[in-house]
């Protein structure tokens, strides 16, 4: 398998203490500012920013130089600024923190989600100027630079967050004040995100095994697991290398190339953007999910895989109102009755076989009916406390699960994080080791 081109940076899941040089590297988002990358050119002045809904807020630029448009979303996190800009289901949208205060512990090395900033722009309320940390190497507004993304500050977020919460998530565009005729225009003419395949933006393009022949605290060889890329953030794979000896893989690898190539035990799909039933790289895996369920494999999903399970399982998806994304989401285990404190940042969900669109968005937005690709009954197996839409589903006959959620949250609550050694005990019934 050849190594992907980021190769050679300093994020490296197959060595848990980083020192191993055996094992291959990968590109960290934060990694330039080591490497005295150039900085795009520094945005200044007085901004605006619109909505499709006819919001207009005045703020003051900075990060890049440039337009920020997309689908404005908000994120409910007190901390975690650097893990959200570099989680790749960003991709596409222009992303308001609700915390006012972003960018006081700046930006660090190895903390990063991914190899780059993916949203296509940032509103906070105050841009931390003095980062006070000692293990900073920059400020969010270089870190934007860095990645040639722009920002706009000074904006009342609380407005915002009420607005979209209200009326559901809406188009927007953001720039200099003085360009507000052109900014409208380009408004106006602006196409949502969810369109373009922004799981092919996103994801790996060559298949690479990070920790080959792997073993266990007991000195086992650890099981062969296929992680299908649909945007995967960086700590979803430290913590598969953890239990598995994983091949980090395209989400259009066939089914049948992991078992008679890779010989995979096991397969895992990952978080990522955009709307699952777009018919690209997200569809393509949600046929090899179907393949894995149906030739019982056991099988895994975070995020946009669990909404892909949905769609291979005969459910529908639907756009949700204003989604869910934060570090405080309640979840309801169904069989134990235990509410689990979760990380989550979606926007599209399962629609509950009984209940139907729970918090669906004005639009109605949902995926075309389709046939059930692996012929066996689903259950639901989590339930968002506040909501009650689906975070999670069992397949009864089958070694398999999905978590709408994000056990491995970096940084966040570790609630659920035990779901990975579950998934793990799974394979490990299947394969008959004890």
């Amino acid at each position: 398998m050849s190594i992907p081109p980021e190769a050679g940076g300093s994020f490296c899941p197959g060595s848990l203490d980083y020192k191993i040089s055996t094992y291959p590297r990968f590109k960290d988002a934060a990694d330039g500012f080591e490497l005295g990358h150039e900085l795009a050119n520094q945005a200044t002045g007085d901004g605006i920013l619109l909505t499709a809904d006819g919001g207009r807020y005045a703020g003051t630029l900075f990060g890049a130089e440039g337009i920020g448009e997309g689908e404005l979303v908000f994120t409910t996190g007190m901390m975690g600024y650097q893990e959200s800009l570099t989680d790749p289901s960003f991709a596409g949208q222009v992303l308001t923190f609700t915390y006012p205060l972003i960018g006081n512990y700046g930006v660090h090395l190895n903390r990063s989600e991914s190899s780059s900033v993916w949203p296509r722009g940032v509103i906070v309320r105050h841009a931390m100027k003095e980062p006070d940390h000692r293990d900073s190497v920059a400020t969010v507004n270089d870190f934007l630079r860095l990645h040639n993304v722009p920002g706009i500050e000074q904006i009342d977020t609380r407005e915002i967050t009420r607005n979209v919460r209200e009326l559901g998530t809406v188009l927007c565009v953001f720039g200099p004040a003085d360009k507000e005729d052109m900014l409208r225009d380009r408004l106006a003419k602006l196409t949502s995100p969810e369109l373009d395949d922004l799981v092919d933006l996103v994801s790996i393009k060559e298949p690479v095994v990070l920790n080959h022949d792997d073993v266990d605290e007991l000195g086992n060889r650890k099981p062969r697991l296929a992680a299908l890329d649909c945007g995967i953030k960086f700590n979803i794979l430290r913590s598969l290398c953890h239990h598995f000896e994983v091949i980090w893989c395209p989400p259009d690898t066939s089914f049948e190339k992991l078992v008679q190539e890779y010989q995979i035990d096991a397969l895992f799909c990952s978080n990522g953007p955009g709307d699952p039933a777009h018919p690209g790289k997200a569809s393509a895996a949600k046929v090899t999910l179907a393949a894995a369920v149906k030739s019982g494999y056991p099988v895994m999903g975070i995020c946009l895989g669990h909404q892909l399970m949905g769609l291979a399982s005969g459910l529908n998806t639907y756009k949700m109102r204003y989604g869910h994304r934060g570090a405080n989401q309640p979840v309801v285990d169904l069989v134990t009755g235990k509410v689990l404190i979760t990380s989550q940042n979606h926007g599209f969900a399962v629609e509950d076989p009984e209940a139907g669109m729970l918090a669906a968005h004005p639009s109605g937005a949902t995926s075309p009916d389709s046939e059930n690709l692996h012929g066996l009954e689903v259950k639901v197996r989590y339930i968002n406390a506040n909501d009650r839409t689906v975070e999670g589903l069992d397949v009864p006959d089958r070694p398999c699960f999905t978590v709408q959620f994000h056990p491995e949250a970096c940084p966040g609550p570790h609630d659920a994080e035990g779901l990975f050694s579950r998934f793990r005990e799974i394979v490990n019934l299947h394969l008959g080791v004890e």
